[in-house]
């Protein structure tokens, strides 16, 4: 027999007798004071009964092996399986389950494979009907994907044949227990005090920012990171798809949207809870994505005395993210002009900020853009910060460095009467 077939008739006993003995243990188990018991007591006495029922299957295991079982039961009973290591984990930061024998993490940047696996397709979606169910939202047949939340406000999908030729896939979009501040992403060299000062500013002032990016470039982490600057004697909305945002300030209010239930009735879009929100009073609203018709409102709403929103856009660069807010505006099935929704963009919002996700992990501020109206049929931008890439390490680090590009922008006045003071040096640069 080779190497590898006796590794996976080890790997297949293992799991064989894990379900054996998790099936046993749910057989005896009384539920009816399940919830009032405390966790720790609960966890100890279930890890007597699965060392008992091991005793009873009478098969030799190591103190190591016997104690990794316990605990994988432990998970199996009341987490997330094969899950709830790596959600202890915190330096991991995507977990992607491709198949029930196929897991891979996202480490330091870095993909890699794991032996993690769970026992069949079934116990697969078990474990994703336990996450989706406890935030009210259900995948089956007539729904096969599903956008959830874990309690640390991780971001979860899921999809299900038979849209997914190969079984469930899971994928796992984590956020830290600790969310990042500033001064970390100061650290990681996302961006620089200076720029970090003008975004600051920025939002204490009550300008409109939008944040532009690719997938996994860190848009939500800084939308959380500058809201924490928004004054806490200000009301605060959220409108989410699934909620990620960690609000510090104490007034605040979080919207999440509903899918359809299983007759195709009762969908509340993110349109609908930002037109709703317009009658709560609030004094900021924050919109954890925009990407459908709800960007129509959202616009109206910032040129309307709702000004410091904050939202974020998928996008390659902020003339991207100019033109694919435009497309969304005509999602909401309105017969508007061209230039109308250009002027109500551009009036709208006042600094794009773009982020990128670089070969190397890391993630960058590339350029802060400032929108300064319209010329004719086009929306007037004007660079006030970019990164310009200057090779690469030879560790494989991306080299570069952050240049102002010389240019004041038009928002400095409002910064002056807000009694926000920004030193002027901070713009003065070359042409770049």
């Amino acid at each position: 027999m080779a190497y590898g077939d006796t590794k996976t008739s080890k790997v297949d006993m293992y799991q064989n007798l894990k379900t054996r003995i998790h099936r046993r243990l749910i057989e005896g188990m009384d539920f009816t004071n399940i919830d009032v018991i405390d966790k720790t007591v609960l966890m100890r006495e279930i890890g007597r009964a699965v060392e008992s029922l091991i005793d009873e299957e009478g098969i030799p295991l190591s103190q190591v092996e016997k104690e990794s079982l316990i605990v994988d039961i432990q998970h199996e009973t009341f987490g997330l399986g094969p899950l709830e290591p790596l959600l202890a984990d915190p330096d991991i930061s995507d977990i992607l389950v491709n198949r029930y024998n196929q897991l891979y993490i996202e480490k330091f940047g870095k993909l890699q494979k794991l032996d993690v696996m769970f026992r069949d397709d079934n116990h697969l979606l078990q474990i994703i009907d336990r996450i989706v169910s406890k935030v009210g939202r259900r995948v089956d047949e007539s729904s096969p994907y599903v956008d959830a939340r874990l309690p640390d406000g991780s971001r979860v999908n899921a999809i299900i044949p038979p849209l997914a030729l190969d079984g469930p896939v899971l994928s796992i979009r984590r956020f830290g227990v600790d969310p990042l501040k500033m001064n970390d992403i100061l650290a990681f060299g996302t961006l620089t005090q200076n720029m970090a000062t003008i975004l600051e500013g920025c939002v204490k002032t009550r300008l409109n920012v939008l944040i532009s990016g690719g997938t996994g470039s860190g848009k939500t982490t800084l939308l959380n990171i500058l809201s924490e600057f928004v004054p806490t004697t200000e009301r605060i909305i959220t409108v989410e798809d699934s909620a990620e945002l960690q609000m510090k300030q104490e007034h605040v209010v979080r919207l999440e949207t509903r899918p359809p239930n299983i007759e195709g009735k009762g969908e509340v879009t993110q349109r609908d809870l930002v037109r709703n929100c317009l009658r709560m009073r609030p004094d900021r609203i924050i919109v954890g994505e925009v990407r459908g018709g709800e960007a129509l409102d959202m616009l109206q709403a910032m040129n309307t005395g709702h000004d410091g929103s904050l939202s974020t856009i998928h996008a390659n660069s902020t003339r991207d993210a100019m033109a694919r807010l435009e497309t969304m505006v005509l999602m909401a099935g309105l017969d508007l002009p061209e230039r109308a929704i250009k002027e109500q963009v551009a009036s709208a919002i006042q600094l794009v900020v773009q982020l990128a996700r670089f070969s190397d992990g890391s993630r960058k501020v590339i350029s802060m853009s400032e929108i300064t109206g319209m010329e004719g049929n086009t929306i007037v931008m004007q660079d006030i910060f970019v990164h310009k890439k200057t090779g690469i390490g030879p560790d494989g680090r991306i080299l570069g460095e952050f240049l102002p590009t010389g240019v004041r922008p038009r928002f400095m006045e409002k910064f002056k009467v807000s009694g926000v003071n920004i030193p002027l040096h901070i713009f003065e640069g070359g042409e770049v």
